[in-house]
């Protein structure tokens, strides 16, 4: 995606190349939001796979199932879920394949608590890929302050049972940080 004021920002056919997703996995996306990668992740992970759209906002909930249902997405699961509470996920203990959180760590409150709780539904082995905003920029996206830096997340999901694998191009203003559960 281009904008007048210039830069490439995420794009998720192209990101999506980077998650080496396997047909059958089941993935959450948390913090789905309207879907940018509804069809992405759907599509990878073909008929046998699942894919938990997870969102804090109960509209948005609805609008990703209308969504896909709209566009004949049948192994997406719409999920209401709070990341910032133990259990606020309704997915088992190492359910997950691949977790995926996308322009969302910046937001989150009680960053200890929501990488703890993710992680939980993630299993042992299994990959976790994080997106978000390597700069303020342009009035989009989070406040200078609330900037979160990829040596900051990746300190935070090292300590709480995750080992970084590797980075990978996420856009002109982002960062990709793809981590392994321990």
């Amino acid at each position: 995606m281009n904008t007048p004021i210039g830069g490439r920002f995420v794009v998720p056919d192209i990101v999506a190349t980077h998650f080496h997703i396997r047909e059958g996995d089941i993935i959450a996306d948390f913090g789905a939001g309207s879907g940018f990668f509804l069809k992405v992740l759907s599509k990878a992970t073909g008929g046998t796979g699942r894919v938990y759209v997870c969102e804090i906002q109960k509209p948005l909930v609805e609008k990703l199932g209308d969504q896909a249902r709209l566009m004949g997405l049948t192994n997406i699961h719409p999920l209401w879920c709070d990341l910032e509470e133990a259990n606020g996920i309704m997915i088992d203990d190492g359910e997950l394949d691949v977790a995926l959180l996308s322009n969302t760590l910046f937001l989150i409150e009680d960053k200890e608590t929501a990488v703890k709780e993710m992680g939980r539904t993630v299993r042992s082995g299994g990959k976790f890929f994080v997106i978000d905003w390597a700069e303020s920029f342009a009035g989009m996206g989070p406040q200078p302050e609330q900037v979160i830096s990829a040596d900051d997340a990746t300190i935070l999901f090292e300590a709480n049972g995750f080992t970084f694998d590797r980075e990978y191009p996420a856009g002109d203003h982002h960062y990709g940080l793809a981590f392994r559960k321990i």
